[in-house]
């Protein structure tokens, strides 16, 4: 039972990390608030679809703060925090519900539904954040094109490799281990 702990704790923890690095490694500047798009959420989405709903939102929060963090975007982290562990946790639910266990393309489907409601989500929370908790009103729209676009990235980058690293072995029984 420790072992099992110890694992989920670890796997979360390296997800959290390559939700970092993958956030800050290319960041495009949005002029118009201040903040950038990356492509952390991509990694966020292969979380989602590769371990359990409570970890893949831990990570995605816990991860893609601390890259804003890091970057110094202290102004957006706790928002970030929320919105990314929103994305996992909308993307891990219709997952859970409809495809883990469908057919391939059911299953592809799920993935396509879930990342783009969760990126929908991300663009709306993102608005409303910049908006009203940062104080740019309507001028927090102009962060729109830029997050729709990480969005889209996101998706592809999702659901183009979480069903490749699926077919691994080792990664099922990764995805077993941390539902236990």
């Amino acid at each position: 039972m420790k072992h099992t702990s110890t694992f989920k704790i670890v796997l979360t923890a390296l997800f959290a990390a390559l939700i970092c690095v993958a956030t800050m490694l290319i960041q495009i500047p949005i002029p118009a608030t201040g903040g950038y798009a990356n492509l952390g959420d991509g990694v966020i989405l292969v979380c989602a679809y590769l371990i359990s709903p409570l970890y893949a939102v831990i990570a995605a929060g816990l991860g893609s703060m601390l890259a804003d963090l890091l970057a110094g975007y202290a102004s957006f982290a706790l928002g970030t925090l929320i919105i990314k562990a929103g994305i996992a946790l909308i993307a891990t639910l219709i997952f859970n519900r409809f495809g883990r266990n469908a057919k391939t393309t059911s299953r592809l489907v799920s993935m396509i539904v879930g990342a783009v409601l969760a990126e929908a989500f991300m663009v709306l929370g993102y608005f409303v954040y910049e908006a009203v908790f940062m104080g740019f009103g309507i001028g927090a729209a102009g962060s729109i094109p830029g997050n729709i676009g990480q969005g889209v990235v996101g998706v592809i980058i999702g659901c183009v490799l979480a069903p490749i690293l699926q077919r691994s072995r080792e990664v099922t029984e990764l995805m077993d281990r941390t539902r236990k």
